[in-house]
């Protein structure tokens, strides 16, 4: 009959070999999860597939990052010293680029977007998000220059329409036209001033 020591021994060996099996599974499983995360699609050779990719600084600090968001879009986000994102470079899922500079809380100072693959808008805004300055073209080729106050109300509108015919519009703090100035397609001026009074003056007297 074999002594206790011997058949403690024996136990002893088959708990480690159970070991061993059960870590080699447990990391067989992690490689797997791991290939999951990063080929998400059939790639060719050389090429790394991945939902998102991370870069960090020395310090563990994120610095970029190239991902999608919940609505589709694919964006990259630069980071500052301190992680918070301050650039971004993305197409959103109807395929409209954007590229966006923000202050320190991530609120947008400057914006550039394009509408319809040809109906670009650039914005810029003081910290708040307020936009100050806009301008752009539209999908019928007019084009559109606004200057607003610090609340965000346009007070100075100059463009000009789909035939090139420019105009100048001013606005008061109530969003009242108060002057304006046009050149039709025929090359006929016409300036329209209103007073607070209601007073109007026109140039010529009729405005075609």
């Amino acid at each position: 009959m074999d002594s206790m020591d011997s058949r403690v021994e024996r136990l002893e060996r088959r708990c480690r070999r159970l070991q061993g099996l059960t870590f080699s599974a447990l990391a067989l499983a992690g490689l797997g999860l791991g290939a999951a995360a990063l080929r998400t699609a059939p790639s060719q050779p050389g090429e790394l597939v991945a939902s998102r990719l991370v870069l960090s600084d020395p310090q563990g600090r994120m610095r970029a990052s190239l991902g999608m968001d919940a609505a589709g879009g694919a964006g990259l986000v630069l980071h500052d010293g301190a992680g918070r994102p301050r650039a971004m470079l993305g197409v959103a899922e109807d395929g409209s680029p954007r590229l966006r500079f923000s202050t320190n809380e991530g609120e947008s100072l400057a914006e550039l977007t394009v509408y319809s693959d040809e109906a670009p808008r650039l914005t810029l805004s003081k910290p708040g998000g307020v936009e100050l300055f806009a301008v752009g073209l539209q999908v019928d080729g007019s084009s559109r220059l606004e200057l607003a106050d610090a609340d965000g109300r346009p007070r100075a509108i100059l463009g000009a329409d789909e035939h090139g015919s420019p105009g100048l519009l001013l606005v008061d703090r109530r969003g009242q036209p108060r002057v304006e100035l046009r050149v039709s397609p025929s090359d006929d001026a016409s300036l329209r001033v209103e007073g607070r009074d209601g007073e109007v003056f026109r140039a010529p007297g009729i405005i075609q």
